[in-house]
């Protein structure tokens, strides 16, 4: 065959055309003869010693990756071949001897369709599937700039309570466009007690957050000017110090505990981690580095994975293993069901193949005999993996030598497993997987008892379940079954009592006679369940009908539609998990919560289907655990009931509190971080024809306020540009006044008041004024800065001449000149 191509780019100009008889053409274009593409299956014995002997007659060997993270593991797998060394080839001008040239392999991050060799110009290319024997699959991830765990949860509505660090608790009235002395922005409306009002400009947004406190009951209204917030702070402040004394004596016992320090072995790592099928998400790859980084520490880790159903968390946990294993230490991969246990069995099965790794399962669906022979062969250090239920962690189960255990929805297993858990865990790596950790173990990880680590990004495809509350209804049922079965999908129908499961299941038959249905339930034989969900994953019958048992680890992309029979009697994190049943392929799915018709909820089931319904868009997990918490309470954490506290003040702030006196006891010359106060007369909004959504707009706000740097900038105003299109003149004034803040915590300023037509702007300390530069700016713009003759640590800026929507430039310039 032949191949047409320009020479152009960096790969393009290092292939050298020597005794080549084709003519060059007008577009700079020649012919060549070329090779089919060559694939290697993995066997990178065959993979190194073909390159070798290419490199020794003088080829030219480019790979190419799908993006960069690829290209650094394939540098890794290949370093041997990638090193540059000084070729004698290189100095020889005589072609008849040129094919002795040696040529260290090149990588490039850039995705071709498939590789080819070139013999006339000793040019060998391959595309990284080639080298795996696979197909890869592209998942992509929208450029988006993050905020804090907490500061993500933002999602506010009007008549939510919220909190003010300075003013204390109050009710959320909107957002209200004001107009003062010519300048017009936009204000955050407080109510607080005897109907008063706080106008917050969005500026200080990151003074307010949402309360969440105990137990989801109303607090009580601060009154402004009032002392007894004031109070209130300091009493919790003093109760958070004594706390984070017992907190430090657990981290002291948690760091003199000693762990195992795995092996860092970066070529046969990389290799696995390059066999995944998938361009890996930005979250994916840098928290696999955090793991992989606390895996090589001597001390235990103990990290909590939380990301949504789909976003990688197991391949993630494979790859941790594999690490553990390539340190000749057993794994422990734990699930709360068996259907669960068997779905990861078969995963790991699949990811490790090629790799000389030893998977086994056990649970109640493994033979008597089959167990004993596992439990035997574990003991004898046979097993690297063992993946399975409550049923590995017994105490007839016998490790070699056990050196990570990892855990998926830890908080589905019960008080004695988890008691045996902790006698386990204490001195080996233990990783933690969740979509909706419970309120308990996401306090924990917030606190940083535990580590926290987040996937926030969506698989391509994935859209959200469109999701319906209502009371119980049979023709509703009937034509939502009917609807997906119309479409080529399959229902799972939610009814969890075991006794009354057939006859559910004879009532849908009824109704719908054209229908194939059949039922499943935990007290069952395993050969009969296995029986079920194959034939149902197969397409044998459309509706089934189940308990809880189809909760975690039924993965039947098919399914597209689910109906949950008195979604009032679930706790919210349930009815997260159990809607994260379908939604699995690119097709819409729909969840129905039904709840008894005629009859009154609870406060706190209303609140749960409220909430479930509320949170539909992808990555909502975090939210829901974080709403979780605030419907049953944040508490009760060492053993001590902290929850009068946390209400009092609010979660949020009583965790910002407990942060900074843990920070005071071990930072050796600690300074509080304080925010810099911005009160400053500007227009500065974003208009309503930009974007119409309060809701969005508050989550713009909110993320230009928690902005600290100029690469978190740069990446919003990207985010913000793709989702509504080039910046209206008023925000860029917004974007202005967050560079204003970058500067200023740079320049330690404490704070930026406006008022009459000049800016007091106040450092932190009189030895935090850069004197020189800023007496260089004095000079060089006299009329637009003046000292303040009252306080050494301030000065003024001129702006009475300045138009409002040019003021954040001004104030930048200034601060520039003294950075």
């Amino acid at each position: 065959m032949s191949l047409n191509f320009s020479i152009v780019d960096d790969f393009a100009r290092k292939i050298k055309f020597h005794s080549l008889n084709s003519e060059e053409n007008e577009e700079n274009q020649i012919s060549l003869d070329v090779n089919p593409p060559q694939s290697f299956f993995g066997n990178f014995n065959l993979i190194r010693e073909q390159f070798s002997q290419l490199q020794q007659n003088g080829w030219r060997i480019f790979i190419f990756a799908d993006n960069e993270n690829q290209m650094l593991r394939l540098e890794e797998i290949f370093r041997d071949f990638t090193e540059k060394s000084e070729s004698f080839g290189d100095k020889i001008r005589d072609n008849a001897k040129r094919h002795l040239a040696y040529h260290a392999l090149e990588i490039f991050p850039t995705a071709i369709s498939a590789g080819f060799s070139i013999e006339q110009t000793k040019t060998f290319v391959v595309q990284e599937n080639e080298i795996f024997g696979r197909r890869r699959q592209k998942s992509s991830a929208s450029i988006h700039a993050k905020s804090e765990a907490i500061e993500a949860f933002v999602d506010l509505n009007e008549g939510d309570y919220v909190v003010h660090t300075g003013f204390g608790i109050g009710q959320f009235k909107g957002i209200q466009r004001l107009k003062t002395g010519g300048a017009e922005k936009d204000y955050i409306k407080i109510e607080y007690a005897g109907e008063e009002f706080l106008y917050v400009p969005l500026e200080q947004l990151n003074l307010v957050q949402r309360y969440i406190g105990s137990g989801g009951n109303a607090p009580r209204l601060d009154s402004l000017g009032s002392k007894s917030w004031e109070n209130r702070k300091n009493r919790v402040k003093k109760a958070v110090e004594e706390m984070a004394e017992k907190l430090l004596a657990l981290y002291g016992k948690r760091k003199i505990a000693r762990g195992f320090a795995f092996a860092r072995v970066p070529d046969l790592e990389a290799e696995f981690d390059a066999a995944f099928p998938y361009e890996d998400t930005p979250d994916q790859f840098s928290v696999t580095k955090e793991i992989k980084a606390d895996l090589e520490k001597a001390v235990p880790m103990d990290r909590l994975l939380c990301g949504d159903v789909g976003y990688g968390k197991t391949e993630i946990a494979m790859r941790a293993a594999f690490k553990a294993v390539l340190s000749k230490k057993q794994v422990a991969f734990l699930a709360p069901t068996t259907i669960l246990a068997e779905q990861h069995f078969e995963t790991c099965e699949e990811r490790f193949r090629g790799f000389p790794v030893i998977i086994k399962h056990l649970s109640r669906f493994v033979p008597q005999k089959e167990q004993k022979k596992i439990l035997s062969e574990l003991k004898e250090g046979k097993i690297d993996i063992l993946v399975g239920t409550h049923r590995i962690i017994q105490k007839d189960v016998e490790w070699a030598d056990l050196g990570l255990m990892i855990i998926d929805e830890e908080q589905r297993f019960g008080v004695k497993d988890k008691e045996r858990l902790k006698t386990l865990r204490t001195n080996i790596d233990c990783l933690s997987m969740s979509a909706t950790p419970i309120p308990r173990t996401l306090q924990m990880s917030l606190l940083k008892i535990r580590d926290m680590s987040l996937l926030t990004t969506p698989p391509q495809t994935r859209k959200p379940i469109e999701t319906t509350v209502d009371e119980f209804d049979e023709e509703k049922i009937a034509n939502a079954i009917r609807r997906e079965i119309e479409r080529g999908g399959q229902v799972f129908f939610l009814h969890n009592r075991v006794e009354t499961l057939e006859e559910t299941c004879a009532k849908l038959s009824t109704l719908l006679p054209e229908l194939l249905i059949d039922f499943a339930h935990g007290q069952m034989s395993a050969n009969e369940l296995d029986d079920i969900f194959r034939r149902f994953k197969m397409g044998g019958f459309h509706v089934l009908v189940a308990t809880t048992i189809i909760e975690n680890g039924i993965d039947i992309p098919n399914v597209n539609t689910i109906i949950i029979d008195r979604a009032d009697m679930y706790g919210i994190s349930q009815l997260y998990q159990l809607r994260g049943r379908v939604g699995r392929s690119d097709r819409t799915a729909y969840a129905y919560l039904f709840y008894p018709k005629n009859r009154v909820l609870s406060e706190v089931a209303m609140k749960r289907l409220q909430a479930i319904s509320d949170f539909t868009e992808l990555g909502s997990g975090f939210k829901i655990a974080m709403k979780d918490m605030e419907i049953r309470g944040a508490g009760n954490l060492l053993g001590k009931d902290q929850s009068g506290d946390v209400y009092s003040v609010g979660f949020d702030l009583y965790v910002r509190l407990l942060s900074q006196a843990i920070e005071k006891l071990t930072k050796e010359n600690y300074v509080e971080q304080t925010d810099v106060l911005l009160e400053l007369e500007y227009t500065g909004f974003i208009p309503d024809n930009y974007v119409k959504n309060t809701q969005t707009k508050m989550e713009i706000y909110k993320k230009v306020a928690s902005i600290q740097n100029q690469d978190a900038l740069e990446m919003l105003i990207l985010e913000i540009e793709d989702r509504f299109g080039p910046m209206p003149d008023e925000m860029e004034s917004l974007f202005s006044l967050a560079q204003v803040r970058i500067l200023a915590k740079k320049l330690k300023i404490d704070s930026l008041k406006e008022k009459g037509g000049k800016i007091c702007t106040t450092f932190r300390s009189v030895s935090d004024i850069p004197v020189e530069k800023f007496m260089r700016l004095f000079n060089s713009c006299p009329t637009q800065i003046k000292p303040d003759p009252k306080n050494p640590r301030s000065f003024y800026l001129i702006t009475d001449s300045i138009p409002p929507n040019e003021k954040g430039l001004f104030i930048r310039e200034k601060l520039e000149a003294m950075i």
